[in-house]
């Protein structure tokens, strides 16, 4: 057998182990995207080969907590892709204020950049003290950093750049406290965020929105959990409920692509249809 074939065998074990011991499911990931992680993994933690991984998994409560990190490496900013977050500014936001109660799902937030960009939205919109916004993610380590709302503030010339070009009415330095080389984010936009665990590949509804976003994380799922998840937010939205994706991901072709409808398809935002397939 080849080191290659052997080394996919301790990928499928590890994965397997992560799974039955923690409960966290990696099994339907990208396979190539997962490989690598692993892989990358295994040499962070001083590991010759991915099997070395097993025996602490599995005998070591404490190990997970260095495990899981690494392997859901959050990359975003603040108002990434802009034309995104304008067209949900000029198409989403109004009908939303119809709503006497907003409620978003923020799914797989990462380290919060874009919660905050949310909450910036809605405040300019004059929207943010009826909202109430959820974000959620598998990664506690990110988790505690989106729910601290600190930057780098090396970050912020581009993060204020995005904003403007999102339709920003201010300045981005109004919604932030500079000190330290670290840009802490304003109090007033942390007032009506929730912030919580949930793994998208094995948990439930997480509550009823009126908009979802979750952007770029269906790119690492292969098409059965891809499909997995999207029923879930199907399932978790209200009728004619917003669901908003990466710049990379789409409804076309998926389970559910019948159960909405788009209302900007370049910018991935789509519209749940009033009955969808299956609802009385």
């Amino acid at each position: 057998m080849k080191d290659a074939e052997i080394n996919d065998i301790a990928i499928d074990l590890f994965v397997e182990a992560l799974y039955r011991r923690y409960g966290y499911d990696f099994r339907n990931y990208a396979r190539a995207s997962l490989k690598r992680r692993v892989k990358e993994l295994a040499l962070a933690l001083g590991f010759n080969h991915v099997s070395e991984l097993i025996s602490p998994l599995l005998h070591d409560p404490a190990f997970v907590d260095q495990v899981v990190p690494k392997l859901s490496v959050p990359v975003t900013e603040m108002f990434r892709d802009p034309a995104v977050f304008l067209a949900m500014r000029r198409q989403v936001l109004p009908v939303l204020a119809s709503y006497p109660r907003i409620n978003i799902w923020q799914a797989g937030c990462a380290t919060g950049e874009e919660v905050y960009s949310l909450a910036i939205m809605l405040k300019e919109e004059g929207l943010y003290d009826r909202a109430r916004i959820y974000a959620t993610d598998i990664n506690d380590v990110a988790l505690a950093r989106a729910e601290e709302g600190i930057f780098a503030l090396r970050h912020l010339k581009d993060f204020s750049a995005n904003y403007l070009k999102a339709g920003g009415r201010q300045s981005l330095s109004d919604y932030y406290h500079a000190a330290y080389e670290h840009a802490s984010m304003d109090r007033s936009l942390k007032e009506n965020m929730v912030f919580a665990r949930h793994n998208l590949a094995s948990d439930g509804v997480f509550c009823e929105v009126n908009m979802i976003v979750c952007r770029n994380v269906l790119i690492y799922f292969d098409r059965l959990l891809q499909n997995r998840v999207l029923r879930l937010f199907r399932d978790s939205l209200i009728r004619q409920g917003f669901l908003c994706l990466g710049t990379r991901e789409s409804l076309r072709f998926s389970e559910i692509g019948d159960d909405f409808a788009a209302v900007d398809e370049d910018q991935k935002l789509y519209r749940k249809v009033l009955i969808a397939v299956g609802e009385s």
